[in-house]
């Protein structure tokens, strides 16, 4: 039995000492030399930005009046059918604007018991999306595209591969913009009067009962106040300004769109990254790996607005069928984004069928439900499904009962072409490697979480 004074009882004393010295050297240092003042090298060693910007976030300021009545609206559950339904109901601000359950689809309707068509998307980090269109590709405070681009765009037919480190050489015409997982909302305004009267959801009958709740509730007093006295005479009018409210509310208020993550003071200098999450950052933006920087852009704008890691565009990823959704019970039942069936004026330019919106992967880490069907809980099945889905189909779709393979299965296959096969990782063949192993896919999902809002300095 060793003594206390035995050499190796000695020899882990000094062990530890000196661990202790070279801590308090380091602090010493850290104190005297601020991280910036660190070589590049030990600054990236150390998980520190060594090329930190200032971040451009929208003013902080008191709420405006129309602001307030819009944050009452939106938590008010007497507005819904049931009594029981708000719109924070679906967007918690708990769960960064979107469900806080992992429910693929969120209840509503009368009675609480009938079911949506599709997953509730955030709320948060709208407030700097355009109206829907369809016009040349181009990123956040790009130079406008000259006629001789806009010419060839013109000309061609096929879509343009995405890179996240390539432009193109011309402006690919692409759906961009809106609101809603189909862009059929112009703006927040407008996507705040849709679930009023959706029967799945508030399932108002019509403007008329939206009407007699708002006043029931005192918002025509308050509403009159700002707008005049006639504001409450016309039903439309009413509900589209109650509704505009809400908008405000939703533009104004800071909490939606906090730009507070661990990566936003990464990229100011103010925090630290941790090696795997360094590592996801790189496989992130990398165009050979996961090349999600492509549609999720990371890099804040000319301008230092951060980034939303949203192109606002729209693709056809051919995501599985979710089969236990009520709606997909009947076979013949697709959800085609862009041209139906919940959007009816693009239902003939059939090349855009089973496009949905780009969402933004900020708080992306508290979600429980994931793309427009809800069909994936985490977000391993998520990476797994960009991964595999050109290599390996065969572990992300079902085999029919003659164990033929039902590739694209939530599309007709009529427009299956519409899916991207272009860009990386979908490019690849089936049988060959797939483009990150699951180590990477891990460390894409470590730094993926430092997207969450609530991160300190």
């Amino acid at each position: 039995m060793p003594t206390s004074n035995s050499p190796r009882r000695l020899q882990g004393w000094h062990i530890a000492i000196a661990i202790a010295a070279a801590l308090c050297i380091a602090a010493a240092l850290l104190v005297r030399y601020r991280p910036q003042n660190l070589p590049e090298p030990a600054q990236t060693l150390l998980g520190i930005n060594p090329h930190p910007v200032k971040l451009m976030r929208p003013p902080v300021a008191p709420l405006s009046a129309v602001a307030l009545i819009g944050k009452q609206i939106f938590f008010d559950t007497t507005l819904s059918a049931s009594g029981k339904q708000s719109c924070a109901s679906c967007h918690s601000p708990g769960a960064a604007y979107a469900p806080a359950n992992a429910l693929a689809v969120q209840p509503g309707g009368p009675d609480m018991r009938l079911n949506g068509f599709r997953a509730t998307p955030s709320l948060a980090y709208l407030y700097r999306q355009a109206v829907f269109s369809i016009g040349p590709e181009a990123e956040e405070n790009d130079a406008p595209p000259t006629l001789d681009q806009l010419a060839a765009a013109a000309l061609t037919t096929q879509r343009q591969q995405k890179s996240a480190d390539t432009k193109p050489a011309a402006p690919a015409m692409v759906p961009q913009g809106g609101f809603f997982w189909d862009g059929r909302a112009s703006t927040l305004q407008d996507q705040a009067l849709g679930p009023l009267t959706n029967p799945a959801e508030m399932a108002n009958a019509d403007n008329t009962e939206i009407v007699r709740k708002l006043m029931q509730a005192g918002y025509g007093a308050a509403l009159q106040k700002i707008f005049g006295p006639g504001v409450t005479k016309d039903p439309t009018l009413f509900v589209s300004e109650a509704m505009f409210a809400v908008g405000r509310y939703q533009f104004e208020d800071p909490s939606f769109h906090e730009f507070s993550s661990r990566y936003d003071l990464w990229l100011e200098g103010r925090a630290r990254l941790g090696a795997a999450e360094r590592r996801g950052l790189q496989l992130f933006n990398d165009k050979d790996k996961g090349n999600c920087a492509a549609c999720h852009i990371s890099q804040p704008s000319p301008d230092g607005q951060p980034p939303l890691f949203t192109d606002t565009q729209y693709e056809a990823l051919g995501v599985p069928r979710n089969r236990d959704l009520p709606a997909n019970k009947v076979p013949t039942f697709y959800d085609m984004g862009i041209c139906g069936p919940f959007r009816t004026d693009m239902a003939k330019q059939t090349q855009y069928c089973g496009m949905f919106l780009t969402p933004t992967l900020r708080n992306v880490g508290k979600r429980q439900a994931f793309f427009h069907n809800g069909v994936y809980h985490d977000l391993k099945q998520v990476l797994d499904f960009y991964n595999l889905r050109a290599t390996q189909p065969e572990k992300i779709y079902p085999q029919d009962a003659a164990g033929k393979l039902q590739q694209y299965d939530d599309l007709p296959q009529s427009y299956q072409a519409n899916i991207d096969v272009f860009d990386a990782p979908f490019d690849k063949k089936p049988g060959s490697k797939p483009a990150l192993s699951d180590a990477e896919i891990s460390d894409i999902i470590a730094f993926l979480k430092t997207l969450d809002d609530g991160a300190t300095p």
